[in-house]
Parts: C-alpha cells; structure tokens; sequence
C-alpha cells in the first residue's frame, strides 16, 4: 500500500477518504483469492436458512417464527452476519497490520472503522439474496420496510461501539479473542434470529429488552412482518446501541496509546 495516499490522514476528509481505501483494500484482497468471491458472502448464511427451515418445517412441527420461515431466517441471520463477521475480526483490528499500524499516521479507529464497513458493504451485497426469497416465497411487504435504513443505521452503531472495545483489549488480553468468539456462539442462541422476541417463555422476556439484536432485527423483520415491530424493543436497542459506541469510543482513546507500545 502506498502510503502517501495517507500523508494528510489527520484531516477528517482524509480520514474518511482512507477509511474507504482501506476497506475497499480488505475487500479486494477477501474475494481475490477466491473463486466464487462474493458469492461467499451469502452462502453461509443461506446454507444455514435452509437447514434451519428444514429442521423446524420439516422435521419438527414448528412452533417459532412466521410464515415464510425462510424469509423470517434471512431477515435476522443477513445481518447478524455483519455484527458476527465484525467482532470476531475485531480482535485482530491490530494484530493483523502490526507494521501498517505503527507505519502509517492515520486516526487509529480507521483500523476498527474498516472492518465494519467492509462487513457492512457485505451484508448490503447480500440483501439481493433476502429480495429474491421474499418474491418466490410470496412474503407480503408492508410499509414499515421504510424502518429498513433504520435497522443498517443501529446496527452499525453497536457494532462499531462493541469493536472499539474489543480491538484495543485484545491487544492486552489475547485469551480475549477465543472469548469473544464462544460469546458469539451464545449471542446467536440468545437472540431472536430462529425465533421471534414474542417467542420468549415470559421469564426470559427481560433478555430480549436487554439485548440490542432485538430491536434491531425487529426492524429488519418489520417490513414482512409487521407484528415482529415493537418499538420498546426498538427504544431500548438503540439506547444501547448509542451507550455502546460512547463507551468504545472512550475506551479506544484511553487504551490506544498502550496498544501502540504494546504491538
């Protein structure tokens, strides 16, 4: 990479032009070396659509989600790709570029900054996948599909916030990357991605207030199914989502400068 495309990256200008050379960089290096390229970016989450549909329509009498199940999996699992993908990247925000860190002058958040936007352009090329579904499986659209952007804006908000705190703690704790990975695990299973948040039994109903995927999902899902929309959930998601990015923001700029002496 040539780095006088960064001799004036303390500039905000400059810093978001650099944002954007750097995750159209991981981008381009993610689908070069690979045959079906974007094609990656949605077979993992299609592969695990269809064997959750077959499991719960199939083999056992489903008893969570709405009709078109497929369409209910997509709308949840697209973008829990995104914050996936993000956060276990995350932890290598660092690690991954040692000599480009310490080379080039650069806000140092550009290195979290691009991995979520690069994740974040995938699960936009992605969205095509959930379009086609929506039209075979016959899903009525209703007009919240408007809270869609809404959706993308939160997401990235939480993810951004979560990844500013992971990137610099992983550099001081390294057993914090397998962490968050089984963390991760749990997160998928404790959120509303193969069922809905109404799905809950009533005890575990304060988990779906107190997990931010729930709101934000909720508008993903409002616009093929509009009883998914409840605007509490989504009131307490963006609270926490906006509570997430203060905190990260606070705990990169505390912890950046004993990362740089530390990679």
């Amino acid at each position: 990479m040539n780095t006088s495309e960064y001799d004036h990256g303390g500039k905000r200008g400059s810093a978001w032009s650099s944002l954007w050379l750097l995750t159209k960089r991981d981008l381009k290096v993610r689908y070069s070396t690979s045959v079906l390229g974007y094609l990656w970016s949605v077979l993992d989450p299609l592969l695990m659509s269809v064997i959750y549909w077959f499991v719960f329509t199939q083999v056992f009498e489903r008893s969570v989600g709405e009709q078109p199940y497929i369409v209910f999996l997509l709308t949840a699992l697209l973008p829990w790709m995104w914050i996936n993908g993000a956060l276990s990247d995350a932890t290598r925000a660092f690690l991954r570029d040692v000599r480009l860190v310490r080379s080039i002058a650069l806000p140092r958040w550009i290195w979290v900054g691009r991995i979520v936007a690069s994740k974040g352009i995938e699960f936009i090329l992605s969205l095509p996948v959930l379009v086609l579904f929506a039209v075979f499986a016959g899903a009525p659209v209703s007009w919240q599909l408007v809270f869609f952007p809404l959706g993308i804006i939160l997401l990235a908000i939480l993810t951004l916030g979560l990844s500013l705190i992971i990137a610099p703690l992983v550099v001081f704790f390294r057993d914090l990357e397998r962490a968050v990975k089984l963390l991760l695990r749990v997160l998928f299973y404790a959120s509303p991605i193969i069922y809905g948040a109404a799905d809950l039994p009533e005890f575990a109903q304060p988990l779906a207030w107190l997990n931010p995927l729930s709101g934000i999902f909720a508008l993903f899902r409002g616009g093929f199914f509009p009883d998914q929309l409840n605007w509490g959930l989504v009131a307490s998601s963006a609270v926490i989502a906006l509570l997430a990015l203060a905190v990260g923001s606070w705990t990169f700029r505390r912890s950046i400068g004993g990362v740089l002496k530390e990679i």
